[in-house]
C-alpha cells in the first residue's frame, strides 16, 4: 500500500518559491475516504484553531460539527447548497460563525479575518493527519442560523467537510471528477503583491 507521504504527493503544487511539505501537499479534494477522524483528532483540529492569533485575543471563532449519521450533520448538509449537497459525502460537516462585535459591544471589524486564521491554522493542522477540509461558501446561512438557534451577535460564515484523503473519485458526479486529478495552479505573485502603489509590483 502506499504510504501517505505517497497519497498526498499526487497533487502537489509546484510553487514558484520552496515551502514545507505541508503546505504543498494540502488540497480541496471532493471524495474521502470513509473512515471518520476520531473524536480526539478532530479535537486536535479544533485545538489548533483555538490557538490562533486574533485581534485583542477576543477569538470570535465558532464551530458547529456533525458526524455523519447524527442530527447534527443532517442539520448541516440540509443547509448547504444544492451544488454542494450533489457532491458532499464526508465523515464529518462543520460550520464556521463569527462573533460580530467585541465584549465591548463595539463592532469587531476584524472578526472574519480572524475566523479565516483559525481556518488556516486548523487545515495546517489535518493536513499532518493526512486529514483534509474543503472549504464550502454555498450555505445557507439563515437556515442555519434558525435550525441551530445561533445568537444575534454571531454569523455563520462557511461550511467544511472534513476526512481523509484517499476517496474514490469514480463515486464524484461525473463533471467533477476531473476537478479530482487535475493540475492545481494560483495566480503569480506579481498579480497581487504591490508596493509604493496600487498595482506597482514589488
Amino acid at each position: 500500500m502506499d504510504t501517505l507521504r505517497e497519497k498526498l504527493s499526487t497533487k502537489t503544487a509546484e510553487t514558484d518559491f520552496p515551502l514545507i511539505d505541508t503546505l504543498k501537499e494540502r488540497w480541496s479534494p471532493r471524495a474521502f475516504d470513509k473512515k471518520p477522524p476520531s473524536e480526539f483528532e478532530l479535537r486536535q483540529l479544533l485545538e489548533a484553531a483555538r490557538w490562533s492569533a486574533s485581534s485583542y485575543n477576543q477569538q470570535p471563532w465558532r464551530f458547529l460539527v456533525g458526524w455523519k449519521g447524527t442530527e447534527a450533520y443532517d442539520k448541516i448538509y440540509d443547509c448547504l447548497s444544492e451544488f454542494n449537497q450533489s457532491w458532499v459525502d464526508s465523515p464529518v460537516l462543520m460550520l464556521t460563525a463569527y462573533k460580530k462585535t467585541f465584549d465591548s459591544g463595539k463592532d469587531n471589524f476584524h472578526a472574519l479575518h480572524d475566523l479565516g486564521l483559525a481556518m488556516g491554522n486548523m487545515t495546517v493542522q489535518a493536513q499532518e493527519f493526512g486529514i483534509a477540509l474543503h472549504h464550502m461558501a454555498g450555505v445557507n446561512w439563515k437556515q442555519a442560523h434558525q435550525v441551530f438557534n445561533v445568537p444575534d451577535d454571531f454569523h455563520v460564515a462557511t461550511a467544511v467537510a472534513i476526512g481523509y484523503y484517499g476517496g474514490h473519485v469514480e463515486n464524484l458526479p461525473e463533471d467533477l471528477q476531473e476537478g479530482e486529478t487535475k493540475e492545481r495552479s494560483r495566480m503569480s505573485q506579481e498579480d497581487f503583491v504591490f508596493s509604493n502603489d496600487w498595482g506597482e509590483r514589488l
